[in-house]
Formats: structure tokens, C-alpha cells, sequence
């Protein structure tokens, strides 16, 4: 079983900024790692994605030009750097790691295999 521990969310201003770590209990040179997030009643929606080799990446067009995903293979951790921050942006943030099958493009939930507990971040206007 492939443990996520997500931290680095917390309550900001509009306009702020965080850093959101995932560290895994296993490499990650061969997963897609993505970060989603999921607002109260709203369904769960992938925000970035970085796939294996670290070449290719997917962003929301939400977040495009905003938030920006990195690895550390070495470290086994996923980042997710998250800039300008909008009331919108409130919500629960996964990490999720796909291992047994690649992501698709754009990325699905259930493309991923391993999910993180999440960690939150709020935005106030």
C-alpha cells in the first residue's frame, strides 16, 4: 500500500501564495502524480498533473499561469506551488499517485490508484 502525506495547506489572503507538499512511502520515477482538489458539493477536479519523466504536464485552465507542479524523485515528494490565490481556490487538495496504469490527458480521478488524506486551503477575499 503507497502512503501520500500531503501538507502545506493552510488560510490565506487573496493574492497569497502556498507550497503544498505529497510525500510518497515509494519512488515515484515511474507514476503520474497529480494534485486535485474538491470544494463542499462540488465533484473532485484534477488541478495539476505531472506524468512520468517529468516532461509533460497538465493544468486546469483555472490555474494555468498560477500554480505550478515539480517533483523531487529523489525525495519522493510531489510539489505544488499555488500563486495568486482566489477565493475560488478554497478547497480540499489531494495528492494522488497512478501506478498500476498511466493518466490520461486531461486527468480523471480514477485514473489514480493511491490518494493522500488532503490537506486544506482556504482564501479569503
Amino acid at each position: 500500500q503507497v502512503q501520500l502525506v500531503e501538507s502545506g495547506g493552510g488560510s490565506v489572503q487573496a493574492g497569497g501564495s502556498l507550497r503544498l507538499s505529497c510525500t510518497a512511502s515509494v519512488s515515484l520515477y515511474s507514476a503520474d502524480m497529480g494534485w486535485f482538489r474538491q470544494a463542499p458539493g462540488k465533484e473532485r477536479e484534477a488541478v495539476a498533473v505531472i506524468y512520468t519523466g517529468g516532461h509533460t504536464t497538465y493544468y486546469a485552465d483555472s490555474v494555468k499561469g498560477r500554480f505550478t507542479i515539480s517533483a523531487d524523485n529523489a525525495e519522493k515528494t510531489v510539489y505544488l506551488r499555488v500563486d495568486s490565490l482566489k477565493p475560488e481556490d478554497s478547497a480540499m487538495y489531494f495528492c494522488a499517485a497512478a501506478l498500476t496504469r498511466r493518466a490520461g490527458y486531461p486527468p480523471m480521478p480514477a485514473d489514480f490508484d493511491n490518494w493522500g488524506q488532503g490537506t486544506q486551503v482556504t482564501v479569503s477575499p
